[in-house]
């Protein structure tokens, strides 16, 4: 009769996660079977085999608690298998009850493998690509119908009849792929654990990035858009105006607004990082931005502008989405009244001011500085790094052409 251990392994790195195996032993031959269940060595102990809880946040007991619980089922489900190889095959091996453990085991499916994996990039921190692969989990739970699978069911046919399934609801071929480059992190994933072998499934579907299309809009539709009297409180009124400091400050995303700090602007210079790559930007401070900052009343906040409240009863993430929605919906109808042939976002804010500095022959490399670009194989090109005074005059001179 075969036995099963819980083991752990911890990290040859100090401070990072160890990583939770199965240890299979029958006639004397031992197999080892990973999970994708991680803890710290001060989580576990090793005479007992089994999780301990530590003084710890919430949310990490909570990860300790379901996964101590997983452990449970896990270690039920291979003494069935056992006793049914025991009672139907008179010569097995340890091989035998590792194929028929991972074919079943929760963890090998894709649904609790990826619903998993969105629970530990939370409980990091990483709220984002969390958010990025529950949608990618919400549209392929459609299309299957949450008919649940193993990562051995996943094939090339299954994906390309995934993205026909997209085309056909009217998803575009960008976003198809933002959902297929998801899904083919999990996939990867799951390979590296060893949960399934390397089959290529989305060899045959769409994974680039196509051109979008241009959607800036030029200096005129951006000053009568300046022009437009609303009233202090009303909604429309606070969409404009974020609209307009976006782009003002080169493009800046939404994200990084939300979450700007009144220590982050000093002695006439904003300097901040951008969430999406970490890299630093330095922004000198124009009277039309603190227009806008000035407009409204942030006094018991320590944020530079009204979008979170640290006092409020949501929580700040919340806060930032919930006002992303209710701004990118007055934009919308503020771009209608304008009879504008794009959708008003706070992306057409950045790409605004990126095409109308082209338009004024501001080169290239100062642009993509500008905006953060630093990656732009044209910006390493022509020069490693650029003075920043040189970003700042080309703002300027953006910004003061609305007074012309």
């Amino acid at each position: 009769m075969a036995t099963v251990k819980v083991k752990f392994r911890p990290s040859t790195v100090d401070g990072r996660q160890g990583s939770i195996f199965y240890q299979v032993i029958h006639k004397r031959i031992v197999r080892q079977q990973k999970t994708d269940y991680h803890l710290y060595s001060h989580e576990w102990n090793n005479n007992l085999s089994k999780i301990i809880f530590p003084k710890s946040s919430h949310e990490r007991r909570h990860y300790l608690l379901e996964t101590s619980n997983k452990i449970r089922m896990d270690m039920n489900h291979f003494k069935k298998i056992i006793a049914d190889l025991d009672f139907n095959s008179c010569c097995y091996t340890a091989n035998d009850v590792i194929l028929k453990i991972t074919s079943n085991l929760p963890y090998n499916s894709l649904f609790s493998f990826m619903e998993d994996t969105i629970s530990n990039l939370k409980t990091i921190g990483r709220i984002r690509t969390s958010e990025t692969y529950t949608t990618t989990l919400s549209s392929f739970k459609r299309f299957r119908k949450n008919r649940d699978l193993t990562f051995d069911d996943i094939d090339s046919d299954m994906m390309t009849a995934y993205q026909a399934y997209l085309y056909s609801n009217g998803v575009s071929a960008n976003s198809s792929s933002f959902y297929m480059r998801n899904l083919r992190a999990m996939y990867n994933r799951a390979v590296e654990k060893g949960l399934t072998a390397q089959k290529l499934p989305f060899k045959h579907v769409y994974t680039g990035v196509d051109k979008t299309i241009k959607r800036g809009i030029p200096i005129g539709i951006v000053k009568k858009l300046k022009e437009i009297n609303f009233s202090l409180s009303s909604p429309y009124g606070f969409a404009r105006d974020m609209f307009l400091f976006s782009f003002y400050t080169r493009g800046m995303s939404f994200v990084d607004m939300a979450y700007l700090r009144k220590k982050d602007l000093q002695k006439g210079v904003l300097s901040y990082r951008r969430r999406k790559t970490g890299q630093q930007l330095i922004i000198k401070w124009e009277e039309c931005m603190q227009e806008i900052v000035d407009k409204y009343d942030t006094s018991h906040s320590h944020y530079l502008l009204p979008i979170i409240n640290p006092n409020g009863n949501k929580d700040e993430r919340k806060q930032y989405i919930y006002s992303a929605h209710s701004i990118n919906r007055c934009l919308k109808v503020i771009g209608e009244e304008l009879d504008l042939s794009v959708c008003l976002t706070f992306y057409v804010a950045r790409h605004s001011w990126a095409s109308i500095a082209k338009s004024m022959n501001i080169p290239l490399s100062v642009i993509s500085e500008g905006m953060g670009h630093d990656s732009e194989a044209t910006t390493r090109i022509y020069l490693a790094s650029l003075d920043n005074v040189e970003i700042d005059n080309a703002n300027k001179k953006i910004l003061q052409s609305l007074h012309l």
